[in-house]
């Protein structure tokens, strides 16, 4: 192993075992998180909202972001947001992968975007395959949808709501269904 810790081999694409001496930090960082979630998920004031997200991600969130709580992170730190970016309420990020929000977003409500998952095999299961995903500008995710690991949803796409989107998706194209297929170019 280098000398990178947990959060880094992560962003590497590494596959973490259920075994790794560092695992309980990424529990630690969760647990963390989740206090100030809860105060952010309470919140009514827009910029109190942005401030707390902000604290969650480690950047600064843009006075043009908007998110309706509540919302839901596991880690945060790999998390970014751009500008004038939509969050609807309930959505989940799992962001041990990474998640790159681009600018002119729209996030729909209950949409999930999953960076992480574990392997198919039994034996195996127990660790943390991470996969970054990308939103692109001008993108809408549609309600319920589902954004696995590893997937970029293209410039000015839109995904059908409900949606498992398992593949990339291409610049100006809707896709729906699961699993997501392209149903036609914008």
């Amino acid at each position: 192993m280098d000398n990178k810790n947990i959060f880094e081999r992560l962003m590497d694409g590494a596959t973490i075992p259920a075994a790794d001496p560092q695992a309980y930090k990424m529990r630690e960082a969760s647990y963390t998180t989740k206090k100030i979630l809860i105060q952010l998920n309470n919140a009514s004031d827009p910029s109190e909202v942005r401030e707390l997200l902000s604290q969650i991600t480690g950047t600064e969130i843009d006075e043009s972001v908007a998110v309706f709580t509540p919302i839901y992170i596991n880690y945060g730190k790999h998390t970014k947001i751009g500008k004038n970016v939509f969050i609807n309420f309930d959505c989940t990020f799992l962001d041990l992968g990474g998640i790159t929000i681009e600018d002119n977003v729209q996030i729909a409500p209950k949409v999930s975007l999953l960076s992480e998952g574990h392997p198919v095999s039994p034996e195996n299961r127990h660790a943390l395959v991470p996969g970054p995903i990308h939103i692109k500008k001008n993108a809408w995710i549609g309600a319920n949808a589902t954004i696995l690991p590893g997937v970029t949803i293209g410039e000015n796409a839109v995904v059908a709501a409900g949606a498992v989107v398992s593949k990339d998706v291409p610049d100006n194209t809707i896709v729906g269904g699961i699993p997501a297929k392209i149903l036609k170019t914008i």
